[in-house]
């Protein structure tokens, strides 16, 4: 399930900026805010706001068996649906790119944002090593551009972390933190993380992370011996992915834009001035250099 809010019904949108809920689902209207401060800039954009349901929502609302829902944390994966089709949530995002693809219903479209918050980053981060529903906007020469928002893990490439992990702790390289184990159907299998890793870095990717997302202590904080093998707090964990990554010039061109003082908050984070800036291209952001 999907909507378009505001201007987004505009057919002749030249951008379209997609916006991944975290969860709970509090924040659906964060991507029409940050549009809303943005201005100008944001005028005739297309903003489409996904609903991942679970089992519950169906059961409150007493939604039909045919509405696909998703175990509570599978969704922001890349896993199945658990009824009623084996549909990924990532098959879902490809219907999405898809649509906006077509050329006839979005002609003067040149730019797509796929962008999400939280448990929404997660999920951004995940579908931008393994997912492949982009090709038919890069045929048509759309630039795509992912935002990564303050996200509780990210996906590895290779065993390496930035911390040493317990002997016990048997699921650090495992998905959803790295590419060994059971991977999702959706993985185009056998996967190989060079050639994924490879393919990740040529993306434009923009690791948007509040500096102060720290606490330690938060609900939705992964605290799992495999979360944290990655770092302690969301913003630890953001920075040291950052180091894992090639500098510019040096075969990377992803950014860092770090939100001062903001922490876990999607709409303060989409809204800020850096936010809006990987949202919209509005005003502008000095990009963070990552120390090594």
């Amino acid at each position: 399930m999907f909507r378009a809010t505001g201007a987004g019904r505009n057919r002749g949108g030249r951008r379209a900026v997609i916006t991944v809920h975290g969860w709970p689902r509090r924040d659906l209207r964060s991507g029409g805010y940050a549009a809303a401060q943005a201005g100008e800039a944001a005028r005739g954009a297309i903003v489409i706001a996904p609903q991942f349901l679970i089992q519950a929502d169906i059961d409150a609302h007493h939604l039909p068996d045919k509405v696909l829902r998703w175990g509570v944390n599978d969704w922001a994966i890349g896993y199945d649906a658990e009824a009623p089709a084996a549909l990924s949530s990532f098959d879902a995002l490809d219907a999405i790119l898809t649509r906006l693809a077509d050329k006839r219903l979005f002609p003067d479209l040149d730019v797509v944002v796929i962008a999400g918050h939280s448990t929404g980053g997660r999920f951004v981060q995940h579908y931008a090593a393994i997912g492949h529903g982009q090709a038919a906007l890069l045929e048509r020469g759309v630039h795509i551009r992912y935002v990564v928002s303050n996200p509780s893990i990210y996906l590895y490439f290779t065993a390496a972390r930035p911390k040493p992990a317990d002997a016990a702790c048997g699921k650090t390289d495992h998905w959803e933190y790295g590419l060994g184990g059971a991977l999702p159907r959706y993985a185009r299998q056998p996967v190989s993380p060079a050639a994924l890793r490879t393919a990740y870095l040529s993306r434009d990717i923009v690791y948007l992370l509040g500096t102060a997302d720290t606490d330690l202590t938060g609900s939705q904080l992964d605290t799992t011996c495999a979360a944290e093998a990655q770092g302690a707090t969301r913003f630890e964990r953001g920075l040291n992915y950052l180091r894992t990554l090639p500098p510019p010039g040096e075969g990377g061109g992803q950014r860092l834009f770090e939100v001062p003082g903001v922490g876990h908050h999607s709409a303060a984070m989409f809204a800020s001035e850096c936010g809006r800036y990987a949202l919209f291209d509005q005003g502008r952001c000095v990009e963070t250099a990552v120390k090594r």
